[in-house]
């Protein structure tokens, strides 16, 4: 299954950065778990120095900005197709 995590202190931009992820999955059709992580321990995990951080399937994709729906859909496909390529 798909995670995408929202990795933030829960400011406005995370708050945008989680709508913009939902939208995207929604014009995917894909079926994910989101989790807002606002644990400071937790960003230095994925090596996150400015937030917000979009982290998808356990890679840090996006950092310190908010990245329009179309973005964040091809994020997401970039790491679809890589994991296939590795199975």
């Amino acid at each position: 299954m798909l995670t995408v995590k929202i990795l933030g202190p829960g400011c406005s931009n995370c708050e945008r950065l989680k709508a913009t992820a939902v939208e995207a999955l929604e014009m995917l059709g894909a079926n994910a778990a989101i989790e807002y992580v606002t644990d400071p321990a937790e960003f230095g995990r994925y090596r996150l120095m400015m937030t917000p951080g979009l982290v998808v399937n356990d890679e840090l994709v996006c950092a310190g900005r908010v990245p329009t729906t179309p973005e964040v859909m091809t994020l997401i496909a970039n790491v679809l197709a890589e994991e296939a390529s590795r199975s």
